[in-house]
């Protein structure tokens, strides 16, 4: 590892810990030339598949598009980053663990309803209505009553909820 003030090639790993759950390893170094001292992050480089749309066509995963279509999801919501980020990492393990070079986006959509009905109910009504294109109440509803279908919650609990949700984001 070259260091990164003087340019020196020669460096000693002086710490290592793993870090973010174990998917990375933190390097405390030190130049032998200039006894600077800087920090490394190692992470393994694992090739997530494509991503085949619904009109067939094929881009390369995009985990920015995926960060940010959570985030919208989950906007005025209680959920922390770190949260977001372990769902992130959930839904990357889930489509690193098929195998496959290529995944249907509907299946990378399944995987992000998955994850958002654990982290938050009404982040999961949110991105389902945009999903699934809801056209009507009816299929708010339908859909409400699904999630809380044996859970305890109240299908009027749920509702209410996401109706706060719009109400604050009109404030």
């Amino acid at each position: 590892m070259h260091c990164p003030f003087c340019g020196e090639d020669d460096t000693k790993v002086i710490d290592s810990r793993l870090v973010a759950e174990g998917n990375q390893v933190r390097r405390r170094r030190e130049c032998f030339s200039c006894r600077e001292r800087f920090t490394t992050f190692e992470t393994a480089e694992l090739v997530m598949p494509r991503v085949v749309k619904q009109d067939g066509t094929r881009q390369p995963f995009d985990e920015e598009k995926l960060r940010s279509g959570l985030m919208k999801a989950l906007e005025k919501r209680p959920v922390s980053i770190e949260q977001i980020d372990t769902a992130l990492s959930h839904i990357k393990a889930q489509l690193r663990a098929t195998g496959e070079r290529e995944v249907k986006s509907m299946r990378l959509g399944e995987e992000v309803m998955t994850e958002l009905r654990q982290l938050d109910k009404v982040a999961y009504v949110r991105f389902a209505s945009v999903y699934r294109s809801f056209q009507d109440v009816n299929e708010f509803k339908e859909e409400i009553e699904r999630l809380t279908a044996g859970n305890g919650d109240s299908v009027a609990d749920v509702a209410k909820a996401l109706a706060d949700s719009g109400a604050e984001k009109k404030s």
